[in-house]
């Protein structure tokens, strides 16, 4: 139970830092088009992009993928240009689509962020007794964090939207702009060549 605990706030404490910004920024670009009335559908969004968390995480675990870290740094900041790109086109805020590609987008960048933890959770976790427990708890404690982040950015947004009452688009097409220009700047100093 206690490597249950260790491993659970493993997976936490790689979103819940400062070290972990890229994560970050890539959460409020993905949660920033919703609000509250929209939790499910940001739920399964969250939730899709951790499966491809894990997915990744327990390749590189197995030693059934590799990919040269230099080249995860780099793509991981790309998926963020992506999605606060992608954020600039939002002009209807009614989600009717049962499966919108945000949550295969959501999935497939997931997969690549995954990667980017992979290296540092393999060493932890090492090849003895109880890899798939170690795994599976850190990933919980991924999804608590981003959960936990989602529902910050969900508070911050009711708070600017509601209170303050700034427009919709306009506090979008501002925040995913702010992120757009660190995610270029990462990527930027992140070239593989």
């Amino acid at each position: 139970m206690d490597n249950i605990s260790i491993y659970f706030q493993i997976g936490f404490k790689h979103i819940a830092n400062w070290g972990a910004l890229d994560h970050i920024l890539f959460m409020i670009a993905l949660s920033l088009r919703y609000q509250f009335a929209d939790w499910k559908k940001l739920l399964i969004l969250i939730t899709a992009f951790t499966i491809g968390h894990t997915t990744t995480l327990a390749l590189a675990v197995f030693n059934v993928m590799h990919i040269p870290k230099n080249w995860i740094e780099f793509l991981i900041p790309v998926t963020i240009v992506i999605t606060a790109f992608s954020n600039l086109f939002v002009k209807k805020f009614s989600y009717n689509t049962k499966f919108p590609a945000i949550y295969f987008f959501a999935l497939f960048f997931g997969l690549v962020h995954g990667l980017g933890f992979s290296n540092d959770l393999k060493s932890l976790i090492g090849n003895g007794n109880g890899v798939i427990i170690k795994l599976l708890a850190a990933n919980f404690g991924i999804e608590a964090a981003q959960l936990c982040f989602v529902f910050i950015i969900l508070l911050i947004g009711f708070i600017c939207l509601n209170i303050f009452k700034f427009n919709r688009r306009e506090y979008i097409l501002f925040i995913s702009g702010g992120i757009f220009g660190i995610a270029i700047e990462m990527a930027l100093t992140r070239l593989p060549w």
